[in-house]
């Protein structure tokens, strides 16, 4: 004789309740894209660009943002779909019109687009491209690249593949 598991009755009766709601359900399923933007609305985005000790952008109205995410690069425009992206070491570029362009390298942080046509950026740290130097770079790299390689303990070889990532996307951005 077999013996019956105890919560056959709970089962069989899940069953009888959650099959014939799922499969209505999902032969109803409906995928959503991005509205066009109602008209009269702005075509600039609100942005705010904000680091521990210093904001950069204060709701500043800007054209577009670039930036480098987990998730891949992206570019964000006014009414633009709300997300929140984690930030991975990259450029922030920001289009303040056609003519002015701003670059930031970030060593992560998080990107908040919001459906009114703003932007919050919170980076841990956030420096204009032009206040670095590839040859400063290209030895710092060649350092942490030589620590991650031979270092004694997990620790330190974490710390050194973090600085190797930062360097390669610091060398990166400055070599285009």
């Amino acid at each position: 004789m077999l013996h019956k598991p105890a919560n056959q009755f709970l089962s069989k009766r899940s069953e009888r309740l959650v099959l014939p709601f799922a499969l209505k359900h999902a032969l109803q399923a409906v995928r959503y894209y991005a509205n066009e933007a109602p008209a009269g609305l702005s075509d600039r985005l609100r942005l705010s660009f904000a680091l521990p000790h210093q904001t950069i952008y204060a709701n500043a109205e800007v054209q577009q943002v670039n930036i480098a995410s987990t998730a891949g690069d992206m570019g964000i425009l006014a009414n633009h779909v709300p997300s929140i992206e984690q930030l991975k070491p990259g450029i922030v570029e920001i289009l303040e019109n056609p003519t002015t362009i701003k670059r930031y390298f970030a060593s992560g942080g998080f990107a908040m687009i919001n459906p009114n046509s703003s932007l919050d950026i919170n980076a841990i740290e956030a420096f204009p491209l032009e206040d670095f130097s590839l040859e400063a770079i290209r030895t710092n790299l060649a350092e942490a690249q030589r620590i991650a390689s031979t270092a004694s303990t997990e620790e330190e070889k974490a710390e050194a593949r973090i600085e190797v990532e930062v360097y390669e996307a610091l060398q990166s951005a400055l070599s285009k």
